[in-house]
């Protein structure tokens, strides 16, 4: 049986001037899993970076194109909610390394398939498609780890850092993926990516996991059941929610059709453009902090929202390489703000025993959304073009910003007990 659903206090979110956003690193367990991850994500964007690239030397097809990201997250439909429930009810650690090592298969499977010279589109989108549900597997059970590997003091700045790490590898891996498809081929980069995920199965393998204090059991189905009953009375989390899908199906369409705005640059320009967003993810991380002591979190994300509409915008009309660089990186900048928000609003608005489903939800909003916006965008693309499809990208954007005045992120943050752990 479920315990009852705690109940929360509310204060405003924020990060805490005193501590260090560095801080986490600090401590051994938190920075031995982000080296790890760091070197993960550098292969997931080798990989990405592959198979965009790929569909462009298969087919000239827009959608074709779009459909490679859609492709690698359309599993978020399916699993995600059930991989939520699974990541509450079972070790963690022992689910994660399951995961860890299907992809560990998919992507080395399309890597030889690659080399053989047997893929086609239709291939290629049935392995991104299964290397992304393995990542969606993953994900709940990943993100709700965090407070499990550093001290309660630290989650907050430790769940920005897991966002740096991401945008550290966001700005080497297509840079490196550019290089070593152009030297090689793109089945090379999908076999780098295999190896990638080693590191963190080794951390996983050797990292002895607290016994926190199992507080519900059962089935998948009545777990799914618990969570739902929880959404439905925490306005908050609703709140979550609705922002991130205002955000994520509009703002999908400048990176479902970077590969095309790319194509007359090659793989190299193409992996510098996805390095260049990172970078500049990068920059808005090291500006966060200071940023969040001058704006509410609101009137952060308002501000970011309103520049990626404007860069999305831009990207549809500029044509130098050079130019398309920065409309990149000031890209990154405002991704990074934007999610950085939603990110720790996420992590913060459940208790710690729901707190894998709560997730899952949240990353099917949001890996939902930009499944769903990039397959539309595609579409759009296909009928009136590439500058068109951006234009509309960017007024769904600024659309979005009517669910502000009533879903604010900065009215309130949950806290709870932590889980109790066995001597």
């Amino acid at each position: 049986m479920a315990e009852a659903v705690q109940t929360p206090m509310h204060e405003p979110i924020t990060w805490s001037r005193s501590i260090s956003p560095w801080a986490p690193l600090r401590e051994p367990l938190f920075r031995s899993l982000w080296g790890a991850a760091v070197i993960s994500y550098t292969g997931t964007w080798m990989q990405n970076v592959g198979a965009g690239w790929l569909m462009t030397q298969l087919t000239t097809s827009p959608l074709k194109v779009s459909l490679v990201t859609a492709a690698s997250t359309l599993p978020v439909f399916l699993v995600i909610l059930p991989a939520g429930a699974l990541a509450d009810l079972v070790d963690r650690r022992r689910f994660l390394l399951i995961t860890q090592s299907w992809m560990v298969v998919a992507s080395a499977m399309l890597g030889v398939l690659t080399l053989l010279g047997y893929v086609t589109p239709s291939i290629l989108l049935i392995y991104t498609f299964l290397l992304g549900l393995g990542s969606v597997m993953n994900d709940p059970a990943w993100q709700a780890i965090t407070p499990e590997i550093v001290s309660a003091e630290n989650h907050a700045p430790a769940v920005a850092l897991n966002s740096v790490g991401f945008n550290v590898a966001r700005a080497l891996g297509p840079a490196v993926g550019g290089l070593v498809i152009a030297a090689t081929s793109s089945g090379v980069a999908f076999l780098l990516n295999a190896a990638s995920f080693f590191g963190v199965i080794l951390f996983l393998y050797r990292w002895k996991r607290p016994h926190y204090e199992h507080v519900e059991t059962g089935r998948v189905r009545d777990a799914l059941a618990t969570g739902f009953r929880y959404l439905r009375g925490a306005p908050v989390m609703r709140s979550v929610l609705i922002r991130t899908a205002a955000f994520s199906w509009a703002a999908s369409c400048l990176l479902a059709l970077l590969p095309i705005l790319a194509r007359p640059h090659g793989a190299t320009g193409y992996g510098l453009l996805l390095g260049s967003f990172g970078l500049g993810a990068l920059a808005g991380a090291a500006l966060l902090p200071r940023l969040r002591s001058w704006l509410s979190v609101d009137r952060l994300v308002v501000f970011a929202t309103l520049l990626f509409a404007a860069m999305t915008f831009l990207a549809g009309h500029v044509r130098a390489f050079s130019a398309l660089t920065l409309v990149l990186f000031a890209s990154g900048i405002a991704w990074i703000g934007i999610l950085a928000c939603l990110n720790v609003a996420a992590q913060t608005m459940s208790p710690s025993y729901l707190r894998a489903r709560a997730l899952s939800m949240y990353l099917l909003v949001l890996q939902g959304g930009m499944a769903v916006g990039s397959a539309v965008w595609g579409m759009l693309a296909s009928r009136s073009g590439i500058p068109a499809a951006l234009l509309v990208s960017a007024v769904a954007l600024v659309a979005g910003l009517i669910t502000v005045p009533r879903h604010r992120l900065s009215s309130e943050k949950l806290k709870f007990a932590p889980a109790v752990v066995r001597d």
